[in-house]
């Protein structure tokens, strides 16, 4: 896909996310995401963020932080979690908006979309909505070196084998598992070990 196709991609991600969530309870909204220390209603919060918060702003909160993106980003989900009541129809109203982070490309924002769907979506028991495409997507932007800054620490030398899309990276003992499973164990969540199968698995843990 081009970067065209990426941004289109993104904005239907969004009002897919938006609508799923659009019903939940007080309840499910407080329910811990994969995301340590935060709720999903946190997370969505955190992806409002990208499409209300001025990067003056969060160059300010880079400065009050001593240049901690991690806290930055903490303070400033906060503040949006707190000033919008409807995250969700913020969400959708928004979903076209073009966002990219320094130094990279529309595969970044659609990569952070898609894994905090998950981080959302597991925890509650709710489908996934997101299109095999996007996810083949995803995983071809985690094995770059650019996703290390930010999403990895940089992915094990295994072979790594998506079994629900026709997706292989990689040298090495294989691990075998669902596209969704591959890209939350990739980005530091390792709830879906479980998932995965073959002998590369335990060289991830």
């Amino acid at each position: 896909m081009d970067d065209e196709q990426i941004f289109a991609e993104i904005a239907d991600e969004r009002r897919r996310l938006a609508d799923q969530l659009s019903s939940l309870t007080d309840d499910q909204w407080a329910t811990p995401s994969l995301c340590e220390g935060w709720t999903c209603r946190d997370v969505v919060a955190h992806l409002v963020m990208q499409l209300v918060v001025s990067t003056p702003t969060i160059v300010l909160a880079m400065i009050r932080t001593f240049g901690d993106f991690d806290k930055a980003n903490i303070a400033v989900t906060a503040k949006v979690a707190q000033q919008y009541d409807n995250l969700t129809a913020v969400l959708r109203d928004k979903a076209d908006k073009r966002f990219t982070p320094p130094g990279n490309g529309p595969r970044a924002p659609l990569s952070d979309l898609v894994i905090h769907g998950a981080d959302i979506r597991r925890p509650l028991g709710l489908p996934s909505t997101t299109d095999p495409d996007r996810r083949r997507t995803v995983l071809d932007f985690l094995v770059t070196p650019k996703a290390s800054r930010g999403f990895t620490d940089g992915v094990a030398p295994v072979r790594w084998v998506a079994t629900d899309l026709d997706w292989t990276f990689g040298d090495g003992p294989e691990v075998r598992g669902p596209a969704e499973s591959l890209m939350l164990v990739m980005t530091g969540r390792d709830i879906a070990l479980a998932d995965l199968t073959g002998d590369g698995v335990a060289t991830l843990s």
